[in-house]
């Protein structure tokens, strides 16, 4: 081979990894200038704490918060363009950031006022992902560096009372609006903190949007009203995102004006719309880890409030038995969900969880008290397309020797998944009517005849 046509077969075989090259700097360039914003951002609002009077905006509105730190940053940001010149994008975008940064979560304030934001995942300071209709997305958004995101965590912990620190590194807490917030940071975090939200929109959903999103069908619909109506006790299942919380507040639409109703949970995010609800929230312990109440306490204390109903977020481990005990002595109608992946999954994590409480039941004798408290089971899903869907109702009619009875009322049938990953399929009666159906006759509610046919025979019954 001549020397042309080596030195040509080199040149060609060198073509990939200038371009990787190329790509490597045109990375570090963009990196160079986002870190070049930050280092102008950080100075500017260093300075703006320095000139701003903190305790003066506590006294005033969001509206007027932000107008005064406008104000001052406007004339930082003139400075600064003096020494580092930016672009009319970049100063508005710098000044709105600035504003969060003060009077808001910083760079995690867009996406908690964007209502088609579900979940914001902050995985570490330099990468947030965010849910929008069941899919995740990677944003632009980005913290300067831990200590920054640590500031963040910070604020929105102590806005509820909470603490996070390395004493305690993990903290559920929630912002004003109800969403949830979960963080973890360092050593429990390998990488730096961490900071789940699981946003609550502040319209909450209505039983009708969810007959619109086809979560449900409106059979389905008048057949949880009846429930709630009859005071059955009922028991909210399905995995992390399922629609679990939302679907316990849209049953909660149901329950009467007139009735008293005692809401417990770890972090505050029911939205109920009665007038006569009392919200209990549970307490870590403090920095002596003295002064904990946990939920099993808060359900042996609303016992003394008169409830008439008693809605428990989760049930999680051993307030699993007052919770029955409740159910069992004269509470009818209560509410509450727990994690688990099918309506038989939940019965044996109930069990697991009445065994926490150190009794020395039976394994027949727990299975009895579950099935005595618990009337009806309500499965929920999120599904591969990131819809969620109610796929199951079902009925506990009691005991067949050593086992729990369950009869499925109404059930998801899933087709197929088309060519952009959506699920197809339909909601169905089993074709088999409930026992509780006479209690709600003499409660002047009659079901119709064809309410629990098969898709198939009730088509056919109407024509």
């Amino acid at each position: 081979m001549s020397i042309a046509a080596r030195l040509n077969r080199n040149a060609a075989k060198a073509k990939p990894v200038s371009a990787n090259a190329s790509k490597a700097k045109t990375k570090a360039g963009a990196r160079d200038q986002a870190d070049h914003y930050f280092e102008i951002k950080t100075r500017i609002h260093d300075r703006l704490i320095d000139m701003i009077d903190l305790s003066l905006l506590d006294t005033l509105s969001e509206t007027e918060m932000r107008a005064e730190i406008a104000k001052v940053t406007e004339g930082l940001l003139w400075e600064e363009f003096q020494n580092a010149p930016l672009n009319l994008a970049e100063r508005k975008r710098m000044l709105s950031e600035i504003q969060d940064e003060v009077i808001g979560l910083g760079p995690l304030e867009p996406y908690v006022k964007d209502a088609t934001v579900n979940d914001i995942l902050v995985n570490g300071y330099n990468q947030v992902y965010v849910e929008r209709s069941g899919k995740l997305e990677l944003t632009p958004a980005r913290f300067r560096d831990d200590d920054h995101l640590r500031k963040i965590i910070d604020r929105i912990v102590s806005l509820v009372g909470r603490r996070i620190d390395e004493s305690q590194p993990l903290c559920d807490a929630r912002l004003l609006d109800g969403s949830r917030v979960n963080a973890v940071i360092p050593p429990l975090a390998i990488d730096g903190p961490s900071l789940s939200i699981r946003k609550f929109s502040k319209d909450p959903l209505e039983v009708q949007d969810l007959i619109n999103f086809r979560a449900m069908t409106p059979q389905m619909a008048e057949l949880l009203d009846c429930i709630v109506q009859a005071r059955l006790n009922v028991l909210i299942s399905g995995g992390t995102g399922s629609g679990k919380t939302t679907l316990l507040n849209c049953l909660s639409r149901f329950i009467p004006e007139d009735e008293r109703i005692v809401t417990i949970e770890d972090a505050a995010e029911l939205q109920l719309k009665q007038d006569h609800v009392v919200r209990l929230e549970t307490r870590p312990a403090n920095i002596e880890g003295r002064g904990e109440i946990d939920q099993r306490e808060l359900v042996k204390n609303c016992l003394r409030m008169r409830p008439d109903r008693i809605i428990v977020g989760e049930v999680r481990a051993a307030e699993a038995l007052d919770m029955l005990q409740a159910m069992n002595t004269g509470h009818d109608g209560s509410l509450t969900t727990i994690h688990a992946n099918s309506p038989r999954d939940a019965m044996m994590r109930l069990e697991t969880m009445v065994s926490m409480a150190g009794l020395n039941l039976s394994p027949i004798s727990m299975k009895r008290y579950i099935s005595s408290a618990v009337d009806v089971v309500i499965q929920a899903t999120r599904l591969v397309d990131g819809t969620r869907k109610v796929i199951s109702v079902q009925e506990v009619t009691g005991m067949e020797g050593e086992m729990i009875t369950m009869q499925e009322i109404f059930a998801f049938e899933q087709t197929n998944v088309d060519k952009e990953g959506r699920v197809e399929g339909y909601h169905t009666a089993r074709g088999i009517r409930p026992k509780f159906a006479e209690r709600m006759e003499r409660m002047g509610r009659p079901f119709p005849q064809d309410m629990f046919l098969p898709v198939e025979q009730a088509r056919r019954a109407r024509q």
